[in-house]
Formats: structure tokens, C-alpha cells, sequence
């Protein structure tokens, strides 16, 4: 029997200065797509067996934020030049995933439903299971707490690799502060 694939995924949203302290409720402010990161991973040691990176446009707000550019390194050109439609980046997604369960540092499956409602899309028949990896984390004595997803790694002593706040890079550093907690012992999150 084969077993299961899991994903570990990162997005990166549109925001502004304060977007986090305001939760995204000031006057045209939305969690935009702008960047999804995935890996997939052996569901018992987390060993990273292929990789998933997607530049997204926004379409409510197409024009990134000076902050937001700054925070991630993805440029108004990056996204121009590179990034794809939503409905095209979010359904190369699914087909990377291929059913598998799926989990993020937070509630990233939120803004996977935000945008679809904020752009009239009906959600698709086979998403995967969603599991939030920060109790899974709280479980093993790390305090998540004004922790990011790129914080992860380095927290459990691996080095970051790339950049914080992409969503490939913060995905990696996921799957490596896993795989140090499944290595001293830990029930993987997959399990």
C-alpha cells in the first residue's frame, strides 16, 4: 500500500501598511493571492519530494503595495511579467496536491476561500483535507504565538534558505522545523 502524499503550502496575500493590526477590514483591502508555495511531503519523515510555486495577479487590487513589495521581494514587474489568473494558479494547486491533506502555519485555506467568493468562483469539488499546523506545533512545546511560517525552521535550528516571506521558501521552512520534531520523536502532524 502506498502511502499518502501530504502538502505543506504558504501564500502570500495582498496587504498594506497596518493591513494585519486592521485584520484587512479598512475600505478595499482584501487578502489577494499573490504567491503560492507548496512541498510535497513523505507523510512519516517529512523528506520534501517535490515543489509547487505560482506568482499570482490580484484582480480587486492589481497594483501590489509598496509594503507588501518590500515584505516579500515580489515586484508589481514580478507579477506583470509572471504572474497568472487566480482561477489558473489555484487549479494547478489542486493538481499538485492530488487530493493529498494539506496543512499551513495558520488559516491559509481561509484566503483560498476569500478569493474565491470575492472573485464569484464556486469551490471545487475534491479540495483537499485542511489541517492547521500550529496546534500540531503548540503540541510539541514550540510557542507559536507572533510566530510566521519562515520562523519555523530557524526557531528548531535549521537554517532559512531564500527568502522570508515567500511562499516556497516559508513552506520549506515548515517542512524542516517538522521534520526536526518528527526526528526527536514526535507523531508526524500526517499521522
Amino acid at each position: 500500500m502506498t502511502k499518502p502524499m501530504c502538502i505543506l503550502f504558504d501564500l502570500e496575500f495582498t496587504a498594506w501598511e497596518g493591513s494585519m493590526r486592521h485584520r484587512w477590514l479598512r475600505p478595499g483591502e482584501f487578502k489577494e493571492v499573490v504567491q503560492i508555495g507548496a512541498v510535497r511531503v513523505d507523510p512519516e519523515t517529512l523528506d520534501v519530494l517535490d515543489r509547487f510555486e505560482a506568482l499570482v495577479r490580484p484582480r480587486i487590487n492589481p497594483k501590489l503595495s509598496p509594503y507588501l513589495e518590500k515584505l516579500t521581494g515580489i515586484s508589481n514587474d514580478d507579477v506583470r511579467l509572471h504572474g497568472r489568473d487566480f482561477t489558473e494558479a489555484y487549479g494547478d494547486f489542486l493538481v499538485f496536491a492530488d487530493g493529498a491533506v494539506s496543512s499551513a502555519f495558520g488559516r491559509d485555506e481561509l484566503v483560498f476561500e476569500e478569493n474565491l467568493r470575492l472573485y464569484g468562483l464556486a469551490p471545487p469539488a475534491g479540495a483537499p483535507e485542511y489541517r492547521d499546523s500550529r496546534p500540531w506545533f503548540r503540541a510539541q512545546g514550540i510557542d507559536t504565538s507572533g510566530l510566521h511560517s519562515c520562523d519555523i525552521g530557524p526557531r528548531l535550528g535549521v537554517p532559512f534558505e531564500g527568502r522570508a516571506h515567500n511562499a516556497l521558501a516559508d513552506s520549506l521552512s515548515v517542512a524542516a522545523g517538522m521534520k526536526v520534531l518528527i526526528e526527536r520523536g514526535a507523531a508526524s502532524l500526517f499521522a
